[in-house]
C-alpha cells in the first residue's frame, strides 16, 4: 500500500473472548472515531489484508473490535500487533491549519526570509501546544513550538513550513 490514503488508526494486541473479537490499542486522538470506521486494511507480518469492522465496544483504555467473517478465537490469532489502518476521511475531519501528523514528517523548515533550518523529523505531543523537532542540516535540533506566533504557514503540497522563531531559539 503505497499511497497514503489509510493511516494507522491502532494496533491489534490480544484477543478478546472466543468469538473472534481483539483489543485494539487505539491511536487517535478520539477512540470514539472507532463507531464511524466500516473498511480497514490490517497490516503485518509484511501483508496486508482488507476487513470490515462488524461491531465496536469500549473496555477502560482499549478498542474492542469484531472484523466481519472472523467469528472465531484461531481465525484471529494470526493478527496479533498487526496495524488496523483506517481511510484518512474516516480518522477525522480535520479543521483549517490542522495536519496530520504523518504529512508533517519530511517537510521543510524554513524561516520567513526563506532560509532552510532543517527537515522536520519529529511532533512532540506537550499540554500546552506541539512542539516541532526540525533536524538541521549540521545535524543538531532544534523546537519551535507549534502555535500562531512562531508557525506562519505550512503547506503540505509545496513541502514547506514557514517560521519565525526568536532570537535564541534556533540554538545559534
Amino acid at each position: 500500500m503505497s499511497d497514503r490514503s489509510f493511516l494507522r488508526a491502532g494496533v491489534i494486541t490480544s484477543t478478546h473472548g472466543l468469538k473472534g473479537e481483539v483489543k485494539v490499542y487505539p491511536e487517535l486522538d478520539d477512540p470514539g472515531r472507532f463507531s464511524f470506521i466500516r473498511d480497514v486494511i490490517l497490516k503485518g507480518k509484511g501483508k496486508e489484508f482488507p476487513a470490515e469492522i462488524e461491531n465496536v465496544k469500549f473496555f477502560k483504555n482499549m478498542v474492542i473490535l469484531k472484523f466481519k467473517g472472523i467469528d472465531d478465537i484461531n481465525d484471529i490469532l494470526p493478527y496479533r500487533q498487526f496495524e488496523v489502518l483506517a481511510k484518512r476521511e474516516d480518522i477525522a475531519e480535520l479543521k483549517e491549519n490542522q495536519f496530520f501528523e504523518v504529512d508533517l514528517l519530511g517537510l521543510t523548515v524554513t524561516d520567513k526570509e526563506g532560509k532552510e533550518l532543517g527537515i522536520l523529523n519529529k511532533v512532540l505531543h506537550t499540554p500546552g501546544n506541539d512542539v516541532y523537532v526540525v533536524a538541521s542540516p549540521d545535524g543538531k535540533e532544534m523546537m519551535i513550538p507549534a502555535v500562531k506566533q512562531f508557525v506562519i504557514s505550512v503547506d503540505i503540497d509545496k513541502g514547506r513550513i514557514v517560521t519565525d522563531p526568536l532570537p535564541g531559539m534556533l540554538g545559534h
